[in-house]
């Protein structure tokens, strides 16, 4: 403890005692002397918490409040000097009272000047004397600057984030097989992998990231392993890098203090290469937002380690390898919210049984759904708890405290995507619960109602993925320039469906973009039919019934609707009467999720769908068609998955081109009905894709399929039945791709093939007839094949052509058996 500052403090009390005695007499000194008392009784017990703080001050902080004791010492004089002026001597006042003004700048400068720079040397003095005590100023210091610089909104995110933490914390607190699986994971990472450097955990908002990585921080093997030298930062999505990169810094050389100070002593590039090895350290880098303020905050350094925790997937090449959180279990979820909601780990008797378990499932095994839903239902009423959970089913926050604590922060994930990988996520709403959505059909939608491309459709649903938003079901064939994306699924978690459904229905009925169904009912919503005496501005409608009867719908309006879904689950359902009244409608997407294949009444609103150019039907009996069906001029697409489609197609009458003429893609998928395709087919000659899988019973392909100039990809994938391919096969000028594998009664490939002077790939695994090919010399007027896929049996003689073409691939076929078509 330094002499001045007892002093300062004895002198700031003594110039408190005249400073009250002159507001009581003196009237031109009276303002001066409230301000200056109220200045310095703030700044006393400051300096009472100097004097017996018993730390012994650095030689320039002891020279600062040396200076301040002597303008408190003159400040004493004046004021005795202002307590014995006469009272009439005005002049003598003035001049006293201007003294007066200058003592209160002076005082005042230095509250708000150096004694802030004292404030803030003391924590970081308290940062060397105890790495915990510090952890927690350092947090609260660092929010009160963010708030300072970027306003309230700093604040909130902060404090939103701050929840999370605390929501997540009771799983840390309760434990469970997930958190202790996932803790034995990376930890193996950290400790066991000493070519890792970045390691990561990543997962849904709200999964329990953070708390995972904290249980890291704890563990008393790591803390051993880097002898306590663990620095835990969270990132956020508004972060100073500078101050980051310099704190960093400072705790990977031990000289903390410099990570205050700035940023120019941190070394940049080769420099961080050439640092040699120091002792082992680990940084956790929490709620990290961009790849790109990732790369700026890891350090290349041998025995430096950093953990980092996102809802954003990165690439290899910036974070090593990768944990995904897990979700917990339905024995996990039940006690973490029992815990929430009954303050005990199960179900206690007084409580209903089922309408827990149902309220639990709707979680989904997201921690933080369950703790913030738990709490919200503490201590409500039976009748409370059946209204959540029809809120919950609708989709619909149970009340404010779930909408502010769960639904908003996880909105926080959507709000900073850019404007059309938004309206993209809300489009997910439009889907049934627990829905395996074909990804053919997501991308249609967004190229039609977006105005993209498909491949920024995929990039988009890429992007949505790696921020944890989708999950794309894993496939190795996702993303090939010549994959069948309908055979290719998207799913999303039940939390996130519910926050598409949240944002979207916003506003008033009629002003929606969407107009949605959260979940399957009888009949329409009330509020729609409230609300029919006016257009629907919707460009999304979305309805899910039962059966549907011409009764059952009632006359709405939507001139400006571009995509309409309709999910059903019957044997029969009727159109509804209000596509006449969709000028607009460019894609339709009909889905039976029943157990047969329903009949489709109605199918002459199709007369006016002039705009229409995507079609998906799954599950129906396509209606026959015939010359008098009334030309869809602009479709483009149509596909047909599960149908029965044989009685559509009446070979003698059917003129496909002119009830097709702009048609570019078909796709027939597991319609085990289809035995030929009409020969009309051959002369759309707009036609770019055919797709013919999983057709059990197609036996035959028309002879004249060499007609289809333009067509670049022919899929075959899956059709036990055929035997052979047309020679004509040959005169496909334009195509890149053939798929014919699994193909498994194929005997040949016709000698025509070698024609094909614009083939990129060919795939023919599992086609166990075909032992012999044409010759390497024909095969290698193939100029543009660059990809062979094919069993290990014939890949000896593709080898042989592979010598003569540098850039042909040949690849074998990994034997794959999947039940997952079981679920489609």
């Amino acid at each position: 403890m330094g002499y001045s500052d007892f002093f300062a403090g004895e002198i700031g009390t003594e110039l408190l005692k005249q400073l009250i005695a002159i507001s009581s007499k003196a009237c031109l000194c009276k303002s001066s002397a409230d301000n200056l008392i109220a200045s310095i009784r703030e700044l006393l017990p400051i300096i009472e918490e100097i004097k017996f703080s018993g730390v012994e001050l650095s030689p320039f902080r002891q020279y600062q409040l040396n200076r301040f004791s002597e303008t408190l010492r003159g400040g004493i004089e004046l004021a005795r000097e202002v307590l014995t002026a006469g009272r009439w001597n005005v002049y003598r006042h003035v001049q006293l009272a201007r003294k007066m003004e200058k003592l209160e700048k002076q005082v005042e400068s230095f509250i708000n000047g150096p004694m802030q720079a004292h404030l803030l040397a003391d924590v970081h003095h308290m940062r060397f004397e105890t790495m915990e005590r510090f952890d927690r100023l350092e947090s609260r210091l660092e929010q009160r600057l963010n708030w300072m610089k970027n306003g309230a909104g700093g604040w909130v995110e902060e404090a939103v984030k701050r929840m999370e933490v605390e929501g997540e914390a009771s799983l840390g607190t309760l434990g469970g097989v997930g958190l202790d699986l996932g803790k034995s994971k990376v930890k193996n990472m950290i400790l066991g992998m000493d070519d890792l450097n970045v390691v990561g955990i990543w997962g849904i908002g709200g999964s329990g990231k953070t708390t995972l990585a904290n249980e890291i921080c704890r563990d008393n093997q790591v803390r051993s392993y880097f002898n306590n030298r663990i620095c835990f930062l969270t990132v956020s999505q508004s972060p100073d890098l500078e101050q980051l990169r310099a704190k960093i810094w400072g705790f990977i050389t031990a000289n903390e203090a410099m990570g205050y100070l700035n940023n120019l002593f941190v070394p940049q590039g080769k420099l961080l290469s050439e640092w040699g090895s120091g002792p082992r350290a680990l940084v956790v880098l929490d709620d990290v937002w961009s790849s790109s303020v990732l790369e700026q905050l890891i350090f290349r350094i041998p025995t430096y380690k950093t953990l980092v925790v996102s809802r954003f997937k990165f690439p290899t090449s910036v974070v090593n390898e990768v944990y995904e959180v897990e979700l917990l279990r339905e024995d996990e979820s039940m006690s973490l919210f029992c815990h929430s909601a009954f303050g005990q780990k199960s179900i206690p008797p007084t409580a209903n049984e089922t309408l827990v378990k149902q309220i639990v499932d709707e979680c989904k095994g997201l921690p933080l759904a369950l703790k913030v839903i738990g709490a919200s239902l503490r201590d409500k009423p039976e009748m409370y708890w059946a209204s959540a959970k029809k809120r919950l089913l609708r989709g619909e926050p149970i009340c404010e405290s779930h909408e502010n604590k769960l639904v908003e922060r996880m909105a926080i994930s959507v709000e900073y995507l850019n404007e059309t990988v938004k309206e993209c996520f809300l489009d997910l709403g439009s889907f049934p619960e627990d829905m395996k959505i074909p990804l053919d059909v997501l991308i249609n939608m967004w190229v039609e109602i977006h105005d993209i491309e498909e491949e920024e459709a995929f990039a988009i649903l890429t992007e949505l993925s790696d921020k944890n938003l989708v999950t794309l079901v894993k496939d190795a064939r996702a993303g090939d320039a010549y994959c069948s994306n309908y055979e290719i699924c998207v799913t999303q978690h039940d939390v996130l469906r519910d926050l598409a459904l949240h944002l979207s229905n916003r506003g008033e009925v009629n002003e929606r973009k969407r107009i949605l169904m959260p979940r399957r009912d009888r009949e329409l919503p009330r509020d729609w039919e409230r609300n029919s005496d006016q257009p629907f501005k919707a460009r999304i409608v979305s309805v899910h019934t039962g059966e549907m009867r011409e009764m059952d719908w009632f006359r709405m309006e939507f001139p400006k609707a571009e995509v309409l879904i309709l999910n059903f689950s019957s044997y029969e359902y009727f159109l509804p009467p209000f596509i006449d009244d969709m000028p607009r409608l460019r894609a339709l997407i009909v889905i039976n999720h029943g157990t047969t294949e329903a009949t489709l009444q109605n199918f002459s609103v199709f007369t006016n769908l002039a705009n229409l150019r995507s079609l998906w039907l799954e599950k129906v009996s396509v209606p026959q068609l015939s010359n008098a069906t009334v030309p869809l001029r602009n479709l483009r697409k149509i596909s047909m998955v599960l149908c029965k489609v044989n009685n559509s197609f009446d070979p003698s009458v059917l003129d496909l081109p002119h009830i097709f003429p702009r048609l570019s893609e078909v796709i027939i998928d597991h319609c085990d009905d289809l035995i030929k395709l009409p020969l009309s087919i051959c002369k759309v000659n707009s036609l770019q894709s055919l797709s013919i899988t999983n057709c059990h019973r197609l036996c035959e392909l028309p002879t004249d399929l060499g007609m289809m100039k333009k067509l670049q990809i022919l899929r075959l994938y899956a059709c036990p039945e055929l035997k052979m391919l047309p020679p004509s096969i040959g005169e496909l000028t334009g195509l890149k791709c053939l798929d014919i594998s699994q193909c498994v009664n194929l005997r040949y490939l016709p000698r025509e093939i070698c024609k094909l002077a614009s083939l990129e790939k060919i795939d023919m695994s599992e086609c166990l007839q075909i032992v012999n090919l044409p010759t390497s010399s024909a095969l290698s007027n193939l100029k543009s094949l660059r990809r062979v896929i094919c069993d290990d049996e014939i890949s000896g003689h593709w080898r042989n052509v592979e010598k003569d073409m540098p850039h042909l691939h040949v690849q074998v076929a990994e034997k794959c058996y999947s039940l997952d078509w079981l679920n489609s």
